[in-house]
């Protein structure tokens, strides 16, 4: 790979965990060169190898921080960059804050991507793993919300949006389900296979009903009050990028922040805690929903979205859409088991959403 364009790279079996190649470990010295910096020590913590992405955690005489290589293209980089430049500096949310380099700028672009330099908060510890910890996690969603209200892009970024594009992703859904049963069929000797066809038509079905409904919401409304009136989702959010520090919750990781209807970044959050705990809990998702109403309040028509997207086929569409790419490997013994867990936790979800659907209609949360 040339050092004018970093692209994804493969990891051995013999590599270290964080493997990253040399010429770019080359570029991460050069881009340094441009921060006023005294770099005691640079280590990899994390890598993106399938994407072209990493970061390190270095140690400075001014404290440790940490250098990002973002793996998306540089104008949609721009993006999430202004982004984490407006919570910090206009919102003075707990984010990580962007160094400058000698000449002002947040980032260096080099090998074709953007790379940048923030604050390494210390001490961050994740949330416990319990009901307390997710109420948190959940508190400090909203607040990250309501902060990145009224965000506006710098003029060369490409705008992240998802904002109008539920209908279309619904419809994707829908549309995959069919491939499964496609694929399925034409793999019948495969393990997984006829476990396959066996829960697709009922997911199918689900989706279908969460379409219609969708249609017939308020999300259009919703949606047309706009970018700005909404702020941003993080898309990622989880334990691992709200975390606790000394002052409060800190987020983290903000490159994939898109606008979007706040309350996808919750659903997210509910379904796949669910997912972890094996089934639906009421007082789990009441609490979760509670402790962000607290920090976000959710109007009665936000919240109605929020029922729709819940009562999508959501882990069952994440799990399974790899079968996509590789049948043969994909459709084992332990997707068999996969699909069996993902029907069981989809039972007890539905007396969940009745329940809870009532609590609003009984007056909300407030």
């Amino acid at each position: 790979m040339e050092k004018s364009g970093i692209g994804p790279w493969v990891v051995s079996e013999l590599d270290h965990e964080f493997y990253v190649p040399d010429y770019i470990e080359q570029i991460a010295q050069e881009v340094l060169q441009s921060y006023d910096l005294s770099v005691q020590s640079r280590q990899v913590v994390t890598t993106k190898p399938d994407k072209g992405g990493a970061i390190w955690k270095l140690e400075t005489k001014s404290g440790p921080k940490s250098l990002k290589l973002l793996h998306r293209r540089p104008t949609r980089s721009l993006f999430s960059l202004g982004a984490q430049e407006y919570l910090v500096n206009v919102k003075k949310a707990r984010v990580p804050a962007i160094i400058q380099t000698k000449d002002g700028q947040n980032y260096v672009e080099a090998g074709g991507k953007l790379w940048f330099v923030a604050e390494w908060i210390e001490p961050l510890a994740p949330v416990s793993k319990d009901l307390e910890g997710a109420k948190q996690l959940c508190y400090a969603l909203g607040e990250f919300h309501h902060l990145s209200k009224g965000y506006v892009p710098p003029q060369q970024a490409e705008v992240a949006s998802r904002l109008h594009k539920w209908p279309k992703s619904y419809k994707k859904m829908i549309e995959k389900m069919e491939w499964f049963r496609t694929i399925a069929t034409a793999y019948q000797e495969m393990p997984a296979s006829p476990h396959l066809l066996n829960t697709v038509d009922e997911f199918k079905e689900q989706a279908k009903r969460g379409f219609d409904r969708l249609n017939q919401s308020h999300y259009f409304e919703l949606a047309a009050k706009g970018n700005e009136y909404w702020g941003l989702v993080h898309q990622d959010y989880g334990w691992s990028n709200g975390q606790m520090g000394a002052e409060g919750m800190w987020i983290i990781d903000l490159d994939g922040v898109a606008f979007d209807l706040p309350i996808r970044d919750l659903r997210k959050l509910i379904s796949g805690t669910m997912a972890d705990l094996y089934r639906w809990d009421a007082q789990w998702v009441r609490e979760m929903i509670r402790s962000y109403h607290e920090a976000n309040p959710i109007s009665a028509e936000l919240y109605e979205i929020l029922m729709i997207d819940l009562s999508m086929p959501n882990e069952f569409y994440k799990n399974i859409k790899e079968v996509v790419y590789e049948p043969e490997l994909f459709l084992n013994e332990e997707t068999t088991q996969l699909i069996q867990t993902i029907v069981d936790t989809d039972q007890s979800k539905w007396p969940v959403l009745e329940e809870i659907q009532h609590d609003w209609e009984k007056g909300g949360y407030e």
